[in-house]
């Protein structure tokens, strides 16, 4: 297909969210940019958040590792099914009762102010490596089916991309994300229904028929029961709601839209509603990935993994479906990368800085100080893609679930020892509790085979992280002191 006509649908796609931000950012402060002045629509965000929760590397990984693990990554989203549950009606019904523009500000008043900014650095880290990682998979797919063939380089590329994030999420931020992640996951799941329908055609299959072939092949399998296999359900399914739980309700980017909805009760249905939704778009990513293993090997393809639904749409569908995919490709890349820059520039500002505390700053002040923190994270996010595209993992979901059990276990471990005990920690141990953590989990994880024979450990390590984070700060702290 033409590079050109390519570009020029990016380009114009780009040109919609632009207008979109102009449209939702006039007048704009850093309320509004911060929570959305506490005015988003309960449904507008919900529908927007499927497509920051499922991102680029469900759009490409996900249909891609069917090939090899059948259905088995539903079981992990059964498990985050019930960590959505648990984030509505245990953590948001927290936050708003405490009033937080940032979540972090619970464990200040928690445990102290070493635990809060401890918290909010261990989010800026998590958040930082792993929405370049989900932006370097995007940007490499676009690099290779367009920019390439015009002879432009994969640096430039990311330059041009993340100064498209940035222009339209400088001023607007939550309020302006809302809107844009809600026309952007339209796209993403419409061009899913249609490549699936084409796909059908091409294999010439109905419906029924489709699912007989994937039974036939192994490609639907779901349930694991081997106990030593990292894909064991009772693993999978325990690691799928811990997930939930840190990397959605114990994450600023992911809390912060919830929070910028008026109530709680709003909030609250926009969770489950979520929920839902997911559930039901995974398991179409994963019919998706069955069919594209079915056509592949029908057409003799040696691709596989996530260069293999680029390469089926781009090399055998009609030019108006690589259209379409490229539309959706994009819409899957901006809203974990938008919102992760305004996540990130939100805490540091608020959680590092003090911004909202200053009352020595006028508000001029504090919206340049805000303009530096989110120009600063937009080059740290080219380094960043640049670093992954030296690394060049295959596999980027993988690689992405393992960056987030090590950073969003302590996260997982101060809420908990916050949330489940009275205990006081001692303020200066806590840094040192939340990195020796970690670092006994890499320890284990690097040499499980010599330690634990033909056990395997898979997603359950972000469980073991917090639990020995946990254990750490009972370990640093003393009872509650009377009053």
């Amino acid at each position: 297909m033409n590079p050109l006509l390519l570009l020029g649908v990016v380009l114009a796609y780009f040109a919609i969210l632009l207008i979109v931000a102009w449209a939702t950012s006039r007048h704009a402060s850093n309320d509004t940019f911060f929570i959305g002045n506490k005015s988003s629509n309960w449904m507008l965000v919900a529908f927007g958040m499927v497509g920051t929760s499922l991102s680029g590397v469900t759009f490409i990984s996900v249909p891609g590792a069917v090939g090899r693990d059948g259905f088995a990554y539903f079981q992990l989203v059964l498990g985050n099914l019930i960590g959505f549950w648990i984030v509505a009606f245990v953590l948001l019904p927290l936050y708003y009762r405490h009033q937080l523009t940032s979540i972090y500000h619970y464990l200040g008043q928690r445990l102290g102010a070493s635990a809060y900014q401890t918290g909010a650095t261990f989010f800026i880290v998590s958040r930082t490596l792993g929405a370049t990682a989900r932006l370097y998979l995007v940007v490499n797919i676009l690099q290779a089916i367009i920019l390439e063939r015009l002879g432009v380089p994969f640096w430039l590329t990311s330059v041009v991309i993340l100064l498209m994030i940035l222009l339209y999420t400088y001023e607007g931020g939550v309020k302006t994300i809302v809107w844009t992640d809600t026309l952007q996951t339209s796209c993403m799941l419409g061009g899913l229904v249609i490549c699936a329908w084409f796909l059908l055609d091409r294999l010439n299959l109905s419906l029924p028929q489709s699912l007989g072939a994937l039974e036939a092949r192994g490609l639907s399998t779901l349930w694991v029961t081997d106990p030593d296999s990292k894909l064991f359900f009772l693993k999978q399914l325990v690691a799928g709601i811990f997930i939930t739980v840190a990397m959605t309700g114990l994450d600023q980017e992911m809390m912060q839209k919830n929070i910028s909805v008026k109530t709680l009760a709003d909030s609250q249905k926009n969770m489950v509603t979520l929920s839902l939704v997911f559930t039901v778009v995974v398991l179409l990513f994963l019919f998706l990935g069955g069919l594209l293993s079915l056509f592949a090997t029908q057409a003799g393809m040696p691709e596989t993994g996530d260069k293999l639904f680029a390469a089926v749409v781009l090399g055998h569908l009609p030019q108006a479906v690589q259209i379409i995919f490229v539309i959706a490709l994009i819409s899957a890349l901006f809203p974990s990368a938008d919102g992760a820059i305004t996540a990130l520039t939100s805490s540091v500002c608020i959680d590092l800085l003090g911004l909202q505390r200053r009352t020595d700053w006028d508000e001029a002040r504090k919206t340049r100080v805000r303009h530096q923190v989110h120009l600063g994270f937009a080059l740290l996010f080219l380094l960043l893609v640049l670093g992954f595209k030296w690394i060049d993992d295959p596999s980027m979901i993988g690689l992405i679930l393992k960056l987030a059990a090590y950073t969003y276990g302590p996260l997982l471990g101060l809420f908990a020892f916050g949330l489940l005990t009275r205990r006081q920690v001692r303020g200066p141990w806590v840094p040192w509790v939340c990195l020796v953590a970690p670092a006994l989990c890499y320890l284990l994880d690097a040499n499980q085979a010599r330690l634990l024979g033909g056990y395997q450990i898979g997603l359950e390590l972000l469980l073991l992280n917090g639990g020995l984070t946990f254990a750490g700060l009972w370990g640093v702290s003393q009872p509650e002191t009377p009053s």
